[in-house]
């Protein structure tokens, strides 16, 4: 499976990004997707998950609201829409794929099996 992830860049505090994930050489719908940040000097952090068929979600604690993930499988993409975006968002956001399913929606990013090359989001004040 070959993930790529696009959308990020720059916006200001309080602005909206829309990422997405374009999925490759898999099945899309049997992947539980998921999106994980990691901002300079922290760990990667869990944002976001949804099952293979779209009827269940996962968020971090700190999404608050301000984000949703969705995926439309007959176009093998994973979409992450991010409003009121915060400066303590800046991260680079890496787009993820489980091929376990039966494990359900997980926020440990080790047991994600395939990763995107990330996409850089810088939110200024």
């Amino acid at each position: 499976v070959q993930l790529q992830a696009s959308g990020g860049g720059s916006v200001l505090t309080g602005g909206s990004l829309r990422l997405s994930c374009a999925a490759s050489g898999g099945t899309f719908s049997e992947l539980v997707m998921g999106w994980f940040r990691q901002a300079p000097g922290k760990e990667r952090e869990f944002v976001s998950a949804i099952t293979g068929t779209g009827d269940m979600t996962y968020y971090g604690d700190f999404v608050k609201g301000r984000f949703s993930i969705s995926r439309d499988n007959a176009k093998n993409t994973l979409t992450l829409q991010m409003h009121d975006l915060k400066p303590e968002d800046t991260a680079v956001y890496y787009c993820a794929a489980d091929r376990r399913p039966q494990r359900g929606l997980s926020a440990v990013a080790i047991m994600y099996d395939y990763w995107g090359q990330g996409t850089q989001v810088t939110v200024s004040s």
